[in-house]
């Protein structure tokens, strides 16, 4: 397993760089990216794609290839093999098939994240990526509501506003560190709360990798009733996906404990 640099070519390894030319393959979630790697440090070997939707069936067929003699680097798009990728398949394949499988660490977005925000992190929690699944994403969220330690999730651009959203409806307002494109040119760090984050990509355009890193319960704090703001959040959000304004205000009075005749007021 060789990590890759998360943003900037020059943080990769001497040892990752000889790894990858001593390999007789290489195995890439997207054999693209990975070229581009190959290409910067004048690397060739053949490349056999690895990802999500193939992991099974070209698992079994790297797994061969080893047990044929050959060795083989896996590598993902950035950073470490396996965190929030099917590396984990892989690996796990390789043990029980008695192949021995070495490390050689590189960056992982969240640790670097984690060390530039400023947020608590003797004691945190990787999430990971939200499902795209509405009941799996809130029964992810419900699960958390009490957690006490720092959160860190990942997310694309294009899914950011209502995560953002979704984090603020779950969690009420807590600080959040809105990190985005780590080592690379336009990295940035925004320490703020959840309110003012779904306030702010409100009218920007989210653009880049993100990790957010969200604080966690106080022991001492008990759980805070749900606000009108957040109710009225809930019912636009079952509003757009298709649910009459009527039955979207009842089902989110049910859900927060806010009168629907208020929540009704706001939407209409």
């Amino acid at each position: 397993m060789v990590g890759t640099p998360i943003g900037n070519l020059s943080d990769f390894s001497e040892r990752g760089k000889q790894t990858l030319e001593s390999a007789d393959f290489i195995a890439a979630e997207d054999t693209r990216v990975t070229a581009k790697l190959l290409n910067k440090f004048s690397i060739k070997k053949p490349l056999v794609s690895y990802y999500e939707h193939n992991r099974r069936e070209r698992g079994e067929i790297i797994v061969s290839k080893i047990l044929s003699g050959e060795n083989c680097a896996l590598v993902t798009d950035a950073g470490m093999p396996c965190i929030s990728d099917p590396g984990q398949d892989l690996v796990l394949l390789c043990r029980e098939r008695g192949i021995a499988v070495e490390s050689v660490p590189g960056p992982t977005a969240f640790a670097t994240a984690l060390a530039i925000s400023g947020m608590e992190c003797g004691r945190f929690t990787f999430e990971g990526f939200l499902s795209v699944n509405k009941p799996g994403r809130k029964e992810h969220l419900d699960e958390l509501k009490n957690e006490t330690r720092t959160m860190v999730f990942y997310e694309a651009p294009h899914k950011l506003k209502a995560t953002l959203k979704d984090l603020y409806e779950c969690f009420s307002d807590r600080e959040i560190a809105v990190v985005k494109e780590l080592t690379k040119i336009h990295e940035s760090v925004m320490r703020t709360t959840l309110k003012q984050a779904v306030e702010y990509f409100e009218n920007e355009t989210p653009k880049g990798e993100y990790v957010l890193i969200v604080a966690g319960a106080k022991k001492d704090e008990k759980k805070q009733p749900a606000t009108l703001e957040q109710a009225v959040l809930t019912a636009r959000e079952l509003v757009a996906s298709g649910m009459s304004v009527n039955e979207a205000a009842k089902t989110a009075a049910a859900e927060t404990g806010i009168k629907k005749s208020a929540i009704y007021k706001e939407l209409v």
